[in-house]
């Protein structure tokens, strides 16, 4: 392996560890403004560092900070099982975690002749190692339940993992139904796949090809990440807190972070396999850089409206009540996030215009077109991380026999109909 190779390999597990963690406080974030819009209210936006909320983003790391300082309590009754009491929440973390690790932020960066993956774990069996590392996160919430001693804590570890049970056969279906229909388990093949076009104007989308799949998938993956209106193993009416009602500070934090992370790793996965990965509509790999002048100048053009917009838009929301005199000063934080985002734009632009310049084929123009595919799938990411809030907020949480009745007398029988007619159909257009 070059040199040029270890560089973007070990960028690579940077970014995608910068994805996963850095967007467990911006998730919590979203959930409680989300909810607050839902609910009418404001949601946090006091916690400030030096005068700058950030809208409120700063009460998330506050919060870490608590997390970390608090009291780590012991239920006496644990005895000699404390190790694996404590192991509980790092196997359920880490396997979220890990998960996420094999997820295509943008295709293949060929440089000087040699081409390399942009993935943490450059694998070709992405979807493999997904559903193998994706399902051991349930052992550590049967061992939070199991070793915590607590009826109710058991009962939600019982819950959970009938639930992957119930759940994991409609989504194994789902996915075999989409390898099917990609002819590969190679997440990145996946998003090359979806380039194309269907009907011969519509993108060839996983979600326009399959979408029964992805609608299974979709619900099954809500049910894997415990979110409402699956959080039966978590049902505070009926269960307390369910397999985490025994932990407090630090190990709380590791199962209340594993569900962010999962969530996020859950988004990835959908986007990965319905809605195009990092590409645009219409636009593979070769056709962006090939045309990538005429992307580079529409972004030029729709950057400055679009960065003025969302000043107005601050100025607007970031202000308070006349008779509020002790703020913190939001006026100087407008002022200087309003000086920040134009000189972002313009540096920009600048280097966007400069690359449009280049003749094709410059090693700029690929790497430019490798960060804009990391930015659209930060975009998407992002996007359906919010659908997973506002569902949350929006439907009431099932029963546990209602899930139950929704997994093994709807989705499975639908999933094995799918594949049906997806091997039948893949069959013959082969033939």
């Amino acid at each position: 392996m070059s040199t040029l190779a270890v560089v973007v390999t070990l960028v690579t597990i940077v970014l995608a560890a910068l994805l996963a963690l850095l967007m467990i406080p911006v998730l919590v974030w979203l959930e409680r403004r989300v909810c607050g819009l839902i609910q009418d209210r404001l949601g946090p936006n006091r916690t400030n560092v030096f005068g700058f909320r950030f809208g409120g983003v700063v009460q998330s790391f506050a919060d870490v900070i608590k997390l970390v300082f608090k009291e780590e309590y012991y239920p006496a009754h644990i005895g000699k099982g404390r190790w694996l009491f404590m192991l509980a929440p790092m196997i359920t973390f880490a396997a979220a975690l890990l998960a996420f690790m094999v997820i295509p932020f943008a295709d293949d960066l060929v440089l000087s002749g040699e081409r390399m993956k942009i993935q943490a774990l450059p694998v070709e069996y992405g979807i493999l190692w997904y559903l193998a590392i994706g399902s051991v996160g349930i052992i550590g919430m049967i061992f939070g339940g199991w070793m915590s001693h607590n009826k109710y804590s058991l009962l939600g570890a019982l819950r959970a993992a009938s639930q992957m049970i119930s759940y994991e056969l409609a989504l194994g279906l789902g996915i075999i139904s989409m390898i099917l229909t990609y002819g590969t388990i190679d997440f990145n093949a996946m998003v090359q796949w979806q380039s194309g076009t269907v009907l011969g104007f519509l993108p060839a989308w996983g979600v326009l090809v399959q979408p029964l799949a992805a609608i299974i998938t979709i619900v099954a993956l809500f049910v894997e990440t415990n979110r409402a209106p699956f959080s039966v193993a978590e049902g505070e009416s009926e269960i307390v807190a369910g397999f985490f009602t025994e932990f407090t500070a630090m190990k709380f934090a590791m199962y209340f972070m594993g569900e962010y992370v999962a969530m996020n790793t859950a988004s990835a996965v959908i986007i990965t396999m319905f809605f195009g990965g990092y590409q645009l509509p219409w636009l593979s790999t070769e056709a962006l850089t090939t045309h990538f002048s005429v992307v580079a100048w529409a972004i030029v053009v729709l950057l400055p409206p679009a960065v003025w917009l969302f000043i107005r838009w601050m100025r607007k929301n970031n202000t308070v009540r006349p008779t509020v005199s002790t703020d913190w000063g939001r006026h100087f934080e407008t002022k200087v996030l309003t000086y920040v985002l134009i000189g972002m734009a313009v540096i920009i632009d600048l280097i966007l215009i400069y690359i449009s310049l280049l003749p094709e084929g410059a090693t700029a123009t690929t790497i430019a077109v490798t960060l804009l595919q990391i930015a659209i799938f930060v975009a998407k990411l992002m996007a359906f991380n919010i659908f997973f809030i506002i569902v949350r907020w929006t439907l009431p949480r099932f029963r546990y026999d209602q899930v139950q009745w929704l997994g093994w007398r709807y989705l499975l029988p639908l999933s094995l109909l799918n594949i049906f007619i997806t091997a039948i159909v893949v069959v013959g257009v082969a033939s």
